[in-house]
Parts: C-alpha cells; sequence; structure tokens
C-alpha cells in the first residue's frame, strides 16, 4: 500500500517496520517532522538508512531547538566531499566515504557532551572519534525533520529523498549495536525515535510505501 500526502498535515503513530518514506520531487514545503518529549540531551546516536540522487549539500537528519537551528545536524557537504556533524555552532567532517548516488547508504552518527567527541559510522565503517563541542546539552523543545537542514525552527525544506530505520538514543550506542543495525541484526531499538512506533506529521508530497525488496534466486547447475 502507498500512502499519500498533498498539502495536507496530518499526524500519526505508526509501526513503520518495512516502510518507507519517499519525497518523490524537490520543494520548498515537504517534510516529516517529529517533536521530541525531553528537553535536555547530553549525549546522542543516530542512525538512519537514505538513498537519494542529489548531487549538490544536502542534510540528512536535523534538530532544531528554540535557540538554535542545528542543534544537531548530519549534513553532506558536496563541495568538499565531506558527511559532516554539526553541534549548534561547531562542525566536524569526516571524509573518504564513497556516498554514491542511488545507493542506499546506513549512517550512525554519535556525540557525547561530556567529552566533545563524535563519531560516524558509514555503512559499516567508523570513522575515528573528533572532538566537536563540550560542556553543553542540548536543551529545549526539540523538532526532528528528516532531510532538511532548518533554517528556522521547524522549517525551510527543499529535499528528493527516501529513508528508512530512523532510530534515536539519548546515549552513545555501542559499537556492537551500531555494527547490528547496519547488518540488519537484532538492535535495542531507539529510546527517543523508534522507527517501529514512530510519532510523527506529514505534509506535502510524501509517500510512505513498503520498502522495495529484491528476492534473487539462483541456480546451480552440475558439470
Amino acid at each position: 500500500p502507498v500512502y499519500s500526502c498533498s498539502f495536507c498535515p496530518l499526524l500519526f503513530f505508526l509501526d513503520l517496520s518495512g516502510k518507507m518514506f519517499t519525497f518523490p520531487q524537490q520543494t520548498n514545503s515537504a517534510h516529516v517532522k517529529m517533536s521530541l518529549a525531553n528537553q535536555c540531551y547530553q549525549a546522542v546516536t543516530v542512525c538512519h538508512r537514505s538513498v537519494t540522487d542529489l548531487k549538490r549539500d544536502h542534510a540528512l537528519f536535523s534538530v532544531s531547538t528554540p535557540s538554535h537551528d542545528n542543534s544537531f545536524l548530519v549534513f553532506w557537504n558536496n563541495g568538499v566531499q565531506e558527511m559532516q556533524t554539526y553541534v549548534k555552532t561547531a562542525v566536524v567532517g569526516y571524509g573518504g566515504w564513497d556516498y554514491k548516488s542511488n545507493k542506499w547508504h546506513s549512517i550512525c552518527t554519535t556525540w557525547d557532551s561530556v567529552t566533545g567527541l563524535g563519531q560516524m559510522w558509514f555503512d559499516g565503517v567508523p570513522s575515528i572519534r573528533k572532538f566537536i563541542r563540550s560542556g553543553e546539552s542540548i536543551t529545549g523543545q526539540a523538532i526532528v525533520i528528516l532531510g532538511q537542514e532548518q533554517d528556522k525552527h521547524g522549517g525551510g525544506f527543499d529535499i528528493n529523498q527516501s529513508f528508512v530505520d530512523v532510530h534515536m538514543w539519548d546515549y552513545i550506542l555501542s559499537p556492537c549495536e551500531i555494527q547490528n543495525y547496519m547488518e540488519n541484526l537484532h538492535f535495542t531499538p531507539g529510546n527517543v525515535l523508534n522507527w517501529n512506533a514512530l510519532d510523527f506529521d506529514i505534509s506535502v508530497r510524501l509517500t510512505l510505501h513498503d520498502k522495495l525488496k529484491c528476492v534473487c534466486l539462483r541456480l546451480f547447475y552440475l558439470l
């Protein structure tokens, strides 16, 4: 089944196992928005799978608060070919990833406010840990937007992407748990955002449909 919405905000609370969000065209208003219940995050782990054919800068996961548009942002900088993590005004880049268009990528990003260290896992490969920002938590009513950098709190969009398996934790997920997520094995679902029980609203030209699956039959011949 395919659920579509055109110019109509809707609220959902669904188990999205086996489903994916698709934004079939670039607009300045298409979005998936989720409001977070907690008011303070001292650590963050975010995991998601996405695919796009964009060949320019674009955001993948954005958390904004009233005081910071980019309290936590996962962003692809096409100019320098880096996946970047923003924590408020601080940013670090992770280079060397083979971020191909029209290919599903699994990405997990972590940050700890005590040490200030962040790390990214890209298709099962961990980056080195880098210092981003320390001594400050993410506080205030947080809004999560998939696929968009938030130029203002909860708004400012331009997207052409698909997303599945979005999870967020308020602690640093262990390397084993992250690897299990990457390999589609059993892992602890997000305690902040859980793809299997997601509370969200959508508006303007968004589809929620079955994730594409391909079952290949292998033939064996005896010579």
